[in-house]
């Protein structure tokens, strides 16, 4: 074990606005979960904080068009996704929201800091307004063609094609994408940060991380540097965190840009759990302490925000950039230790679209699937350094082959076997040479595939701890203990211990991925009490949405220090009574598959 670390696990927060699709989670949802567990079973003080973003123009066009204010339509969507993420196992320390009174709170220090370290000005801008409803139209509702590179489906505040940062009116032929109506752009007073003034600080502090970030993520920031511009970090409506200024607090129609808070939710998030814990300064342990680390898990649209726009509003605040200045009165603060993005996930060929019904929501998935095989699937076959494409045919087939004829088949013949012929663990009798060469293996592997995991490399993480169960099986099936039962017992007895050592350890290396079937596991084993704690949902309470009421809201949490689970091999206990195993995972019927497919193309009819 290494010294305890307190690690930062910062989880890009799922905007309010609907429920989330499998394309969403497997960006920032269960990358980031693998980490927080290998971690916390690798003895570190993690901290994983994420929350519902809730504020700006979509959620406000949205509730226009249901008949609802923004404020029930986010707290709608807060249930619903704070439901989805509990069932899918992960495990925030908090998941809150960013229409909280603390997050109002600490969101406008992050704007007074700024500003009064002027690194924040007002400038006279062109923004761009609904003909039909006179709002703000948020950049990215925004598209058209780019003016550098001619990519035809640029957004207002970026190019996806050739990475540079834009604003709507730069765009060619600009259309609304809520009713593709051409926008208006009026004169209109805006606070904008001073990105530019970071420009020499970020490129230090990126040039730094050659070699410990993810190639294609570096790239993209350095290349981001060459054209940095302020950029608006308020924008008109009236839903959102008010504008913490003289003059302009009281103005119903201004409001920081939701881009501007969410990002300060990370740190709002922490604040809000230091609370909870009753110790609130709790949160300066992984925000302020030179050795602390900090990691940010999201999908490839969100890394200049993280890599650029965020690190700069960090530096501003704690006095560093091309005018100093004095931190906040929250200190200093801790710049990202890496920002760990995921490439983007397709569907049987297509871009998931919500709005095209081009979609596999998580809560559809889970009503019919495991949340693990889930898992499984998004971490082996999922976007880490690439594009990838979800198919249904894949799934059912790692489904099928890998989580229920390997490693399933592993746990439930090994535990089959041992509770029929012994109805215990046994004693192991002499070793052979071949009995320690696979019990080394499997030693070794937790050095393998932490080594990957504490790198966020957690494909091959995956990779390495399924070939653990493989040389499992393989041994099993060299072995023969069914053979051994008549012909040698006290040698099927060895064997059978060794097995199930092999699957014990499989089932700890295999934990940060499939928590929920690693619990299983553990009690098939005998053990008793929590192996891999799971997420729950606990009531919070404190204003919403700047109502000035307290209410009561629901947050995930859990109580992972009540884990016994441990990155390291643990001896089983020969004499532990075991019982015949019920199935790990489901086979699917290959039809599933076509099944799905047919159901996509229904829904997109």
């Amino acid at each position: 074990m290494s010294s305890k670390r307190h690690i930062l696990t910062a989880v890009a927060w799922p905007y309010a606005n609907g429920p989330r699709h499998i394309g969403h989670v497997s960006g920032f949802g269960v990358p980031s979960d693998v980490f927080a567990r290998f971690q916390r079973m690798s003895g570190h003080d993690v901290l994983m904080v994420s929350g519902t973003d809730e504020h700006g123009t979509p959620v406000q066009v949205l509730a226009d068009q249901e008949g609802v204010t923004p404020r029930e339509l986010a707290d709608r969507y807060n249930r619903v996704i704070v439901e989805d993420l509990v069932a899918l196992g992960l495990s925030y320390d908090l998941f809150t929201r960013t229409a909280t009174g603390n997050h109002y709170a600490v969101a406008q220090e992050l704007f007074t800091g700024l500003y009064d370290n002027g690194y924040i000005f007002t400038r006279t801008t062109k923004g761009a307004i609904s003909p039909s409803t006179g709002r703000t139209l948020p950049d990215r509702y925004i598209e058209g063609t780019c003016p550098i590179c001619g990519y035809d489906s640029a957004r207002g505040d970026q190019c996806d094609n050739c990475g540079n940062q834009l604003d709507p009116i730069d765009l060619i032929e600009p259309r609304s994408k809520v009713n593709g109506e051409v926008p208006e752009f009026v004169d209109t007073e805006h606070f904008m940060l001073d990105l530019p003034a970071f420009a020499e600080a970020l490129g230090t502090y990126l040039t730094a991380k050659s070699g410990q970030w993810r190639p294609n993520v570096l790239k993209f920031s350095l290349n981001l540097l060459d054209d940095l511009q302020p950029r608006a970090v308020t924008r008109d409506l009236n839903w959102g965190v008010p504008i913490p200024l003289e003059g302009w607090s009281d103005n119903a129609n201004k409001r920081l840009y939701v881009w501007f808070d969410a990002v300060v939710g990370y740190l709002s998030a922490a604040v809000e759990w230091a609370k909870r814990t009753g110790d609130p300064d709790a949160w300066r342990r992984w925000w302020q302490d030179p050795q602390a680390e900090s990691y940010y898990f999201m999908g490839k649209d969100n890394i200049v925000f993280h890599a650029e726009i965020w690190p700069a509003m960090l530096m501003g605040y704690s006095g560093i950039g091309d005018r100093d200045g004095d931190p906040g009165s929250l200190g200093a603060l801790n710049l990202p230790t890496e920002v760990v993005s995921s490439e983007f996930l397709t569907m049987e060929g297509r871009k998931f679209s919500s709005s095209r019904r081009v979609a596999i929501y998580v809560r559809d998935f889970l009503e019919r699937y495991s949340a693990d095989a889930l898992r499984y699937y998004i971490i082996a076959a999922g976007p880490e350094t690439q594009d990838t494409d979800f198919t249904w045919a894949e799934f059912v087939r790692r489904n099928n082959d890998e989580l229920v004829a390997a490693w399933g088949n592993l746990v439930n013949r090994t535990i089959s076997m041992a509770a029929k012929y012994v109805g215990e663990i046994p004693e192991a009798g002499d070793l052979t040479d071949d009995d320690r060469r696979v019990l080394d293996h499997s030693r070794a592997a937790f050095a393998a595939v932490g080594g990957h995991l504490d790198r966020s490399r957690f494909k091959a993480g995956l990779q390495e701890a399924m070939r653990t169960v493989a040389e499992a099986n393989k041994y099993i099936s060299d072995q023969a203990p069914w053979a051994l039962r008549k012909t040698d017992p006290d040698r099927m007895r060895t064997v059978l211990h060794v097995a199930l050592q092999l699957v014990d350890d499989a089932k700890t290396l295999l934990t940060p991925f499939l928590p929920a079937s690693s619990n299983k596991v553990h009690a098939m084993l005998g053990g008793t009490g929590v192996w891999s704690a799971m997420p729950h949902v606990e009531d919070a309470v404190d204003t919403i949405g700047g109502s000035g009421e307290p209410t009561t809201y629901q947050v995930i949490t859990g109580d992972y220090a009540a884990s016994q689970a441990r990155w390291e091999s643990v001896p089983v206990r020969p004499g532990t009574p075991l019982a015949a195993p019920t199935p790990l995972f489901t086979k699917l019927d290959p039809a599933v598959a076509d099944e799905e497919v047919a159901r996509l193309e229904d829904a997109a009819k």
